[in-house]
């Protein structure tokens, strides 16, 4: 069940109506789980199972962290964090393991490649780990602790809540615990924040529908072996056009799910922040995909030293974050080299700011963000292209293929959509700059009815959002 589905529209208002009736009012979470199985199973019904038994591994070793003997915390706390990932490691990197290290032949190998990979496992898994380790680390926080029911039975609840609620569940973002537990109460319809619900969710659709969905089917053509016969021009356009559209796409996803989110009286964070101005690598991480960098961040980097331990650690450190980031998108190794590139170039533009501290100038920033999109659009290929031979072949046809004559018409299209993702950054820096009263200037309502109207008309085919095969 697509965001984009009719079916999913439906879903969605049954689900507002019985939230908000005045006497459903202390079943909400309720009815919000009851929706979101009925989304994950209209997804994959026959993998429900594995959400449920996700959901319980937290439920069992977050109340026993807060209520078990205090000489077990620790234990609770290491099991629960283990059995999240012992879960996405067998069905996530199962196949790639049999394939690398077991016989193709052999009954184990065939067993593990035939596993199928359940849709939302990286984000769900993820959330559990944050409850887990977030309980652990406020255990004496009364706040905190408070949130944790000693009633079994409400904690259960609270916790299928949090690690099921539909508009983040199959592609994030990822919510922390600490973050998400404090909102649950009681909402009200009037309490609905309908300008940022209502914008969140025409330019999520606009971005998703009109720009991702018409420019998947021509970056289609980057899929071997068909992408041979094309000019360099024309190849080098088809990635610019597929770096577009994987920010249309999931910063599309992100948005609308946030809108969803806002619907029914909860807050997700920003998961995007115009990465594409970003004028450095960290600067783009603090702006792609938000919600799994701090997560990383938080509850990786740091754990592992950060930069506590001096400059080979904090290389180091930031290596096997990445590699282990690229990784959790994917399980092919091109991931973990997409992962390792993004890891070295943080590195060495840490190297670089240290060993030559200077004051950026608009114009140095200009070529450094030129320099920025340039290397994370060409590793953009390694995520389309996740066999690491065709990745080779791409980049030999680039070199290979320069006589070859342009596909004009691919390229016009790619261009007019690409078109909107440029307006819509540079509207952003416009908007930087914009007097704080002048907070949304008249043509902005204008913007937003031709968005309106490109859905309505000029929507591509529909399509699963790429990040859900994470």
């Amino acid at each position: 069940m697509l965001f984009t589905s009719f079916e999913f529209v439906v879903l969605v208002i049954i689900t507002l109506i019985l939230y908000y009736l005045p006497p459903l009012r202390r079943w909400q979470v309720p009815v919000l789980i009851l929706a979101s199985l009925v989304f994950y199973a209209a997804n994959q019904a026959d993998l429900l199972w594995l959400l449920l038994l996700s959901v319980s591994i937290n439920i069992v070793s977050s109340y026993f962290v807060i209520y078990g003997r205090s000489d077990r915390r620790h234990f609770h706390a290491v099991w629960g964090v283990v059995a999240n990932l012992s879960i996405l490691c067998f069905f996530k990197y199962g196949p790639l393991l049999s394939r690398t290290f077991l016989p193709a032949d052999s009954s184990l190998a065939e067993t593990l490649i035939a596993l199928p990979l359940p849709i939302g496992i990286s984000f769900f898994t993820f959330q559990g780990i944050s409850l887990v380790v977030d309980t652990y680390r406020n255990r004496d926080v009364p706040q905190f602790r408070s949130m944790i029911a000693r009633n079994l039975a409400k904690h259960a609840q609270t916790v299928f809540f949090f690690k099921a609620f539909f508009p983040q569940l199959v592609a994030g973002p990822i919510v922390k615990a600490y973050f998400f537990l404090p909102q649950i109460k009681p909402k009200f319809w009037q309490d609905i924040q309908w300008d940022k619900c209502f914008r969140a969710l025409v330019v999520g659709y606009f971005l998703k529908m009109v720009i991702a969905d018409n420019l998947k089917d021509h970056t289609a053509l980057i899929t071997y072996p068909y992408f041979e016969a094309y000019s360099s021009l024309t190849l080098l356009g088809l990635l610019f056009g597929y770096s577009m559209q994987i920010f249309a796409d999931f910063a599309g996803y992100s948005l609308i799910a946030l809108g969803l989110a806002g619907l029914f009286g909860y807050d997700f964070p920003i998961n995007f922040n115009f990465p594409y101005v970003s004028v450095s690598f960290s600067d783009f991480w603090r702006r792609w995909h938000i919600s799994l960098s701090s997560f990383l961040r938080e509850y990786l980097y740091i754990p592992l030293g950060g930069n506590r331990h001096g400059a080979f650690r904090t290389y180091l450190n930031l290596m096997l974050t990445m590699v282990l980031g690229g990784l959790w998108h994917g399980a092919a190794w091109s991931y973990a080299i997409w992962g390792f590139a993004h890891g070295l170039a943080l590195a060495v533009e840490r190297f670089i700011d240290n060993l030559f501290p200077t004051k950026p100038t608009r114009v140095s920033e200009f070529i450094r963000g030129i320099i920025v999109f340039a290397y994370v659009t060409v590793l953009w290929l390694l995520f389309k292209l996740p066999d690491f031979s065709h990745v080779i072949a791409y980049c030999r046809a680039l070199v290979n293929n320069i006589d070859k004559p342009n596909d004009g018409r691919v390229l016009s299209l790619i261009a007019v959509y690409a078109l909107a993702v440029i307006l819509y950054h540079v509207n952003y820096l416009l908007g930087e700059r914009r007097s704080k009263t002048e907070k949304h200037p008249a043509w902005e309502f204008a913007a937003y009815a031709i968005m309106i109207f490109l859905v309505i008309t000029n929507s591509g085919s529909g399509g699963a959002f790429i990040y859900f095969q994470f």
